[in-house]
């Protein structure tokens, strides 16, 4: 079952601007709150931009140890 809740609560507010960093990265305009207007693919591509972003920081992370 998926759920949608941040495991660490103090993070939710960086999560919000990195997702939001990620949909001006890929060109997609986000507004605070809901976003339900948003087509799959736009939603996907924010996703997408996000993981990529986080796979580069691991690999630059493990490089430099």
């Amino acid at each position: 079952m998926a759920s949608n809740k941040t495991l660490v609560p103090e993070a939710k507010e960086a999560l919000e601007r990195f997702k939001m960093e990620a949909a001006s990265e890929v060109g997609v305009n986000l507004s605070q709150g809901y976003n339900g207007d948003l087509t799959s693919r736009q939603a996907g591509s924010i996703g997408g931009q996000m993981v990529k972003k986080m796979i580069e920081s691991y690999e630059n992370s493990i490089k430099t140890k």
